[in-house]
């Protein structure tokens, strides 16, 4: 297991599961130009960490975070155009281009407050999972700036434009249910059952073929953002990728275990991984 070290952020590999967890608990994890470059090292090297299969994203001591650092990351680097042009390079590049683009599922975990700038990681990972109590706001408008970097264009496209409208004019705060009901998180559960509902969710993520996962979730980001012509020619590339890469041949084992052997039911769950060799065996002493 590699060992990952770092002063504004904490990394803890669990049974497949990596908790990255941003580490300034006494500023509710506001977001420095130290803790991004932080992230954008330890993300760069879970993505080839074999020990580590899904990332979660969170926060320290309740929070997920309160945005950007105003003093570190604006008021300090006013005056040194060089570190912010630097320290926004590393803070865009983790919070979307990795974790967007990111080879492994990625969940943020929601608890406390989440402001800002900490939309862009929130909306960068896959799916997201808030506490009930969580506490969300857009509050650029009420200090002075529009929702910068990709805030404005990630909230737009992931919300009804009455809501992204709403929210990001007024930079009223609303809760985890909230959130779910607009679409910003996939649901919200009671404080006490948040870690135990994103684990939960973690393993089921699992239990897919990696190869098909890592491809259906790029393809639902691209096709987005494509017209009918080509996303059909998106998708069928895309297929025949993940029949040259997949190591479990997924699409032939879960034919066989559905139609063959009939020992699972696709409706409902996952074709069971890890058996391609064994029926393979099983052939040739046959």
């Amino acid at each position: 297991m590699q060992d990952y070290k770092y002063e504004n952020v904490l990394v803890n590999i669990h049974d497949g599961i990596a908790w990255v967890t941003l580490n300034r608990p006494d500023k509710r994890n506001a977001m420095s130009p130290a803790l991004h470059y932080d992230m954008d090292d330890a993300l760069a090297r879970l993505e080839t960490d074999p020990d580590a299969a899904v990332i979660v994203i969170t926060g320290a001591g309740g929070n997920f975070s309160a945005g950007q650092d105003l003093k570190k990351f604006f008021r300090e680097l006013d005056s040194n155009p060089a570190e912010k042009k630097k320290a926004a390079e590393a803070a865009n590049r983790w919070r979307w281009e990795r974790i967007y683009n990111y080879r492994k599922p990625t969940i943020a975990m929601v608890h406390g407050y989440c402001v800002g700038g900490a939309f862009m990681q929130l909306l960068a990972c896959d799916f997201a999972i808030a506490a009930k109590s969580a506490t969300f706001s857009l509050s650029e408008v009420n200090w002075g700036i529009l929702p910068g970097a990709l805030v404005a264009k990630v909230v737009a496209d992931a919300l009804l434009p009455r809501h992204a409208m709403y929210y990001a004019c007024l930079g009223d705060a609303f809760d985890g249910d909230e959130a779910a009901r607009i679409g910003l998180v996939n649901y919200a559960v009671p404080d006490g059952e948040l870690e135990k509902a994103t684990e939960d969710l973690a393993v089921r993520l699992m239990k897919k073929s990696p190869e098909v996962l890592r491809a259906t979730k790029q393809a639902m980001r691209h096709v987005r953002s494509m017209d009918f012509a080509q996303a059909y020619d998106y998708l069928a590339e895309k297929g025949k990728a993940i029949r040259a890469n997949d190591k479990e041949d997924s699409y032939n084992t879960g034919l066989r275990q559905f139609l063959d052997e009939k020992i699972y039911k696709p409706t409902f769950e996952p074709f069971q991984r890890g058996t391609l060799l064994t029926h393979g065996a099983k052939k040739a002493e046959a």
